[in-house]
């Protein structure tokens, strides 16, 4: 998909047109060879770096040809999946590439994303397309937001999931903590990358930057950082719950393995003493008229006894 928008000097009003002019904004998400070759020709970008950012394991970088800079961030995405005939979500993490050339910026991703779609319907404030640093790290600052943002909905579904798990031992929660936990692996990662080209961007001043933007340079600094902090805290937390449930779980199971050893042991008693009276010889009370009255007898003390002992060791 092609779209190309550009805010009116006069009215400061974002609106879509249909060609590339100076102090536009071009998205491309999911593009055809065709659009990734206009974008080419009518703005002058290179081919690389449009293509660079529409491969899922490129890295967060920066890189600069010319008078061409090209900013690659990972930014959070939702997925959702049919899983356990329930619709689940799941959240990874894709690049998303800004380049600048000639008062032109391209935004260029695999597929539709919130940061995008936001300053498209306009929920930005302050977002022009002609006030290019600014922008960029408004785009910078939105994608840090929305870390932070999933990052708190992981926590309090992962909450949810614990919940379940007191009430039910199901390899279905366990395997929604473990997709989770995932998650924020691949969460941090992205974030610790995307620190770097931050720190970068403040230290080498790859765009020109104002005042005003510096300081929002640092705020979206300070957010990533936050988000960094939030991933490995609820990455710990996540962890060292999986762990003390597959220990809880660990613990019934040797609990129901004790107790039926012990079921085991006071059932081979009468089984034994039956075997013994069950032999084809001369036996004890054989010619009793209440022999088998007594061997059930002596049989019921000695399984209630041996019931008794276990039952002291906690064998029960």
């Amino acid at each position: 998909m092609l779209k190309i928008y550009k805010t009116d000097l006069e009215t400061n009003e974002t609106i879509e047109i249909e060609s590339i002019e100076k102090g536009c904004w071009v998205i491309l998400k999911d593009p055809s060879e065709s659009e990734i070759m206009r974008v080419s020709s009518e703005g002058g970008f290179s081919i690389d770096f449009l293509k660079d950012p529409l491969d899922k394991e490129e890295s967060s970088r920066i890189d600069i040809e010319d008078s061409e800079t090209l900013i690659i961030l990972d930014i959070p995405i939702i997925n959702y999946v049919e899983k356990f005939n329930e619709k689940s979500v799941e959240y990874n993490t894709i690049p998303l590439g800004i380049i600048l050339k000639n008062d032109i910026i391209v935004t260029v991703c695999l597929s539709d994303n919130k940061i995008i779609d936001d300053f498209i319907s306009k929920k930005v404030k302050g977002f022009f397309t002609y006030k290019k640093s600014r922008f960029i790290l408004q785009i910078l600052l939105r994608i840090a937001n929305y870390y932070l943002k999933y990052l708190k909905q992981i926590d309090k579904t992962s909450q949810i999931i614990e919940s379940n798990l007191h009430r039910s031992m199901r390899n279905k929660e366990l395997i929604q903590m473990l997709a989770l936990e995932k998650s924020l692996v691949y969460f941090s990662t992205s974030l610790k990358a995307n620190e770097a080209v931050l720190e970068k961007l403040l230290k080498f001043k790859f765009i020109k930057q104002y005042p005003e933007d510096e300081e929002l340079l640092e705020d979206v600094i300070i957010e990533n950082k936050q988000a960094i902090e939030m991933a490995d805290i609820y990455r710990d937390i996540l962890s060292n719950t999986m762990d003390a449930f597959a220990s809880i779980i660990s613990n019934n199971l040797n609990m129901v393995m004790k107790i039926l050893t012990s079921i085991t042991i006071v059932l081979s008693i009468p089984t034994i003493i039956a075997a013994f009276f069950g032999m084809n010889v001369n036996i004890p009370l054989g010619e009793s008229r209440y022999g088998f009255l007594i061997i059930i007898l002596i049989t019921g003390a000695i399984s209630g006894m041996v019931t008794y002992i276990l039952a002291k060791k906690n064998m029960f």
